[in-house]
């Protein structure tokens, strides 16, 4: 199980170049894990990993995230 949203958010007129990458996992112990990767696009970013309760919270906060950032002006790339 793994559903993965890759947005950005590119203004050239204010040097903004940012990613923002959403990803449902599973790990090996069968907890449900939201990763939240974000940062310049070309570098790694930083990374904050959050265990859900189960896949239907997990599946709340994932769209949570993409509607708040696509308020903010990230699109799917």
């Amino acid at each position: 199980m793994s559903d993965a949203i890759h947005l950005e958010r590119c203004d050239p007129g204010r040097n903004l170049a940012r990613f923002y990458r959403l990803e449902l996992c599973q790990t090996l112990f069968g907890e449900v894990v939201l990763v939240r990767r974000w940062g310049r696009i070309g570098t790694r970013g930083r990374v904050f990993q959050s265990v859900m309760e189960s896949q239907t919270d997990g599946e709340r906060s994932l769209q949570y995230w993409h509607q708040k950032k696509h308020r903010r002006g990230y699109r799917a790339v």
